[in-house]
């Protein structure tokens, strides 16, 4: 095996690994903010962390699934 082909196959692996792990839409979490008016900020956030630093003391840091959309 050439090392060509090691490198492709290793790539493919690497890659059916990180399909399998965010391929369950139940597992694929979204972060957002509901503002102090009751609306969904406008944008998006990597993590909970982050939504939490952008978010005021009177808004809601919430967490949902793209299965049933409801909070986390």
């Amino acid at each position: 095996m050439s090392s060509t082909t090691t490198t492709r196959t290793a790539t493919a692996a690497a890659a059916g690994r990180a399909l399998e792990e965010t391929d369950d839409p139940r597992e694929q979490i979204t972060v957002g903010v509901v503002m102090a008016d009751g609306r969904l900020a406008p944008r998006s956030f990597a993590s909970r962390a982050e939504a939490e630093a952008w978010a005021r003391p009177e808004e809601q840091v919430v967490e949902w699934n793209f299965v049933c959309r409801c909070d986390a």
